[in-house]
């Protein structure tokens, strides 16, 4: 007597994805293009994590609602960027960061993490107590100001008795937070790698801003430094851009992906919200190419 057994689908003809987004500031606009890609090639993305760009990105397409951002995001120049900095005296934050997530739920509007159409986290630092603040439920929006609360550059974020920063700085690439289903692929976009040049352009940035706010940001443009040289800020920038990258690193052995689209990026930095075809392109050029070594490989 026979039995039949249903025939579990090779890892190469799976199509379901659990996908990963790390930080990288701008460079996470490549998350759009991987994105893009996979559901160009109809695998499906059941579920999504992020941490910072990640949780951004991630979080637009959780909400159905990554085309909207994208053509917001394709209008960005560099006289847009400049208007959307809240820039603040404060002395452990350079900018606000209200305005910029204002400007974006006139595009986007808030949603509850529970309603989105597929299962979502992001991650975010408690710099109290040194340990990882994953949100799954709650403003998705609160959620991702959380997470990308870049150390120096954004304002922290309080909650209760937590103050929560860039969830970069303990998990910048959540492999282990997503939600699974069986058989799916875990699929993971990491464009966290070691950034030095983004103080520099920040420089730069402000100093645009200074003949319209002379007086303020002439105070603030005193607290960045003067060349690419070492100083405190620039020691601090660079120690955190390294540990980020190592700390992915280290999530990419503990908790290995199917698929990895490996997306240095050296050209781009924390600052190149400008750029978003280009890095979007980028993205899906290296996502196609991540697909196509997995395939190749099961196939051998």
């Amino acid at each position: 007597m026979f039995q039949w057994f249903s025939k579990q689908p090779n890892r190469k003809d799976r199509k379901e994805v659990a996908l990963v987004l790390s930080t990288g500031g701008a460079r996470g606009l490549a998350h759009i293009g991987a994105i893009d890609e996979l559901l160009r090639q109809d695998y499906h993305i059941h579920s999504v994590a992020g941490t910072s760009m990640g949780a951004l990105v991630g979080g637009m397409y959780a909400a159905g609602r990554l085309d909207d951002f994208r053509e917001w995001m394709s209008t960005i120049d560099r006289k847009k960027i400049l208007s959307l900095l809240d820039f603040s005296l404060s002395p452990s934050h350079i900018v606000k960061g209200e305005r910029i997530i204002e400007a974006m739920k006139h595009v986007v509007p808030d949603v509850r993490i529970e309603d989105l159409e597929i299962p979502y986290c992001a991650i975010a630092t408690d710099a109290v107590s040194a340990t990882e603040v994953v949100f799954t439920h709650g403003s998705l929006y609160e959620a991702i100001r959380a997470s990308i609360s870049l150390p120096l550059f954004f304002s922290p974020v309080r909650m209760g008795e937590k103050i929560l920063v860039d969830g970069g700085l303990i998990n910048p690439l959540p492999l282990n937070r997503v939600k699974r289903q069986k058989d799916d692929l875990l699929v993971a976009v990491n464009v966290s790698g070691h950034d030095y040049r983004g103080q520099v352009e920040l420089r730069k940035m402000i100093r645009e801003q200074q003949n319209e706010r002379s007086g303020f940001m002439s105070l603030v443009y005193k607290f960045m430094p003067d060349n690419d040289g070492l100083n405190y800020y620039t020691l601090l920038n660079r120690s955190t851009s390294i540990m980020i990258n190592r700390n992915a690193q280290l999530q990419l052995k503990l908790t290995p992906p199917d698929i990895l689209v490996d997306i240095p990026m050296n050209r781009y930095d924390t600052f190149d919200f400008d750029k978003m075809e280009r890095l979007s392109a980028i993205g899906r050029n290296k996502t196609r190419k991540a697909i196509e070594r997995f395939v190749s490989t099961e196939k051998s």
